[in-house]
């Protein structure tokens, strides 16, 4: 659970099958994030554009992942702070840019909306198929579970924003959910960040009782 941090050794990645899973989810979520944001500036679509920037911070998340497997405690959790206040930064994008495109004139594409977000559905139900067992570890591994989660229900989110989109002629329902999406940003960057803080203390709290 994020910001659990018993005695107990958590996994930290350091293993073939999590590594070669997380090299196919990087290539899933890369290619994810190009379609998306063209669908996305197609469609006029934010919450398409907000669940773009999800696969980009995923594909992100991810490579850091791999490139501290293995390493110090420091270093691990100081990839996941980076990665919790990437997941901030973005948060408050997409928040800020949800309000600006209120006074937008116009209800996006709801066809294309439906169409990629179903195909972006499927790419994330692969990921989540392939990291569920990894889904508990240390805050670099939690990392990589809260993002590949935010996308599946992203996915979802904005497939019921198409609909309402659809039915309403209106495009509140893609500003709806585009802001929140933004939450679940904010809120994965909380327990990123408190878990990797909660880590470091305890490290450092070992450190001092062993020496």
């Amino acid at each position: 659970m994020p910001g659990c941090c018993g005695e107990d050794t958590k996994f930290d990645g350091a293993s073939d099958s999590y590594k070669r899973r997380l090299w196919i989810v990087i290539a899933l979520n890369a290619t994810m994030f190009v379609v998306e944001m063209a669908a996305g500036q197609l469609a006029k679509s934010q919450a398409l554009q907000a669940d773009a920037l999800d696969f980009l911070g995923d594909a992100m998340t991810y490579g850091i992942s791999l490139a501290v497997i293995g390493a110090s405690v420091r270093a691990r959790t100081n990839a996941a702070l980076a990665k919790g206040i990437s997941l901030l930064l973005m948060g408050l994008w997409v928040l800020g840019s949800t309000i600006y495109h209120v006074f937008f004139v116009g209800a996006p594409e709801a066809e294309i909306m439906g169409a990629v977000g179903f195909l972006a559905l499927l790419t994330n139900m692969v990921s989540v198929f392939l990291l569920i067992r990894f889904k508990d570890g240390d805050a670099n591994v939690r990392s990589v579970w809260l993002c590949s989660r935010n996308d599946a229900i992203g996915n979802v989110a904005v497939m019921i924003a198409a609909l309402g989109v659809w039915g309403t002629a209106s495009g509140w329902p893609d500003l709806v959910v585009a802001a929140i999406m933004a939450s679940l940003f904010l809120s994965s960057a909380l327990q990123i960040t408190r878990q990797a803080l909660a880590e470091r203390r305890e490290h450092v709290a070992q450190g001092h009782s062993g020496a």
